[in-house]
């Protein structure tokens, strides 16, 4: 399937896989964003996105030659974040839940390289991270024997270090810079929070084709039986005071005949 075009630009139901992410990181509080991906791909997000100003952010876009692992992207990225404090989101990972907004704010905010934990019924595939009591222990990278159920989604915050700290991975036996070493150093360094997401949260992580599917119906039963989109740029930008409402009604007109943009005037609808 992504042979032809960048699985984050596949559709999660009715939009593109990369808006809910964005839209994550919209909520933490993010407004100067750096899309990394190939070089064959990144024209075809700058298509789609922009230079983010209809959103009321600033989009830029930075090459990947190749994949050589999460930990890369803070080199990659490290003159865009001109050291300041960063926010990492994988391009397949779906966040969703009625605290969600604050405790991403909580991270963005705070002084320590924060990172989730979430419990998971297949820890091998991911990060995983070793509690003593309430206290991280160790993170091992999709390990052959899980010390917990306890994943790490791709959502991570950290201190404006966090590029010399990259710079110095080596590559991990899988060929690639893990970002696990990044938080591992932090974790040593006593500068590591864990955030244990609760039941209240959704973490999607579409790795998988049965987990893209899973993804797609469980945004389509929610919004369908609450009537409110999930990862919806727009309206994330809108409820933000990133845009105004003529905005949100200029955005919309285009879209009107997917239904999309029928939903976009009914937010302004509501209000009214």
């Amino acid at each position: 399937m992504t042979s032809a075009a960048s699985k984050q630009l596949l559709p999660v139901y009715d939009k593109p896989m990369i808006y809910y992410p964005l839209s994550t990181l919209m909520a933490a509080g993010a407004r100067e964003i750096l899309v990394i991906s190939t070089p064959e791909d990144l024209p075809r997000f700058e298509r789609l996105l922009g230079d983010g100003a209809r959103w009321g952010c600033r989009f830029e876009f930075a090459e990947q030659a190749h994949p050589e692992g999460l930990a890369q992207a803070f080199v990659i990225g490290e003159e865009f974040a001109a050291g300041e404090r960063v926010a990492l989101v994988l391009g397949d990972n779906i966040f969703f839940g009625t605290q969600l907004r604050e405790r991403l704010r909580a991270a963005a905010s705070a002084e320590a390289a924060t990172v989730f934990a979430y419990h998971v019924s297949d820890p091998e595939r991911y990060g995983v991270i070793e509690f003593d009591g309430d206290r991280p222990k160790a993170i091992v990278e999709k390990p052959t024997r899980p010390v917990s159920n306890f994943a790490v989604p791709g959502l991570y915050f950290f201190p404006g270090d966090v590029a010399e700290v990259a710079r110095r991975v080596r590559k991990s036996d899988r060929g690639e810079y893990e970002i696990t070493e990044v938080i591992a150093h932090y974790l040593e360094a006593e500068n590591l929070t864990v955030e244990i997401l609760d039941r209240g949260t959704a973490w999607l992580d579409t790795g998988t084709f049965e987990s893209l599917m899973q993804a797609a119906q469980f945004v389509q039963v929610v919004e369908q039986r609450q009537g409110l989109k999930i990862g919806c740029p727009e309206e994330t930008a809108w409820r933000e005071g990133l845009i105004d409402s003529a905005a949100l009604c200029e955005l919309a007109a285009p879209l009107r005949k997917s239904g999309y943009g029928d939903y976009l005037l009914g937010l302004l609808a509501d209000r009214s």
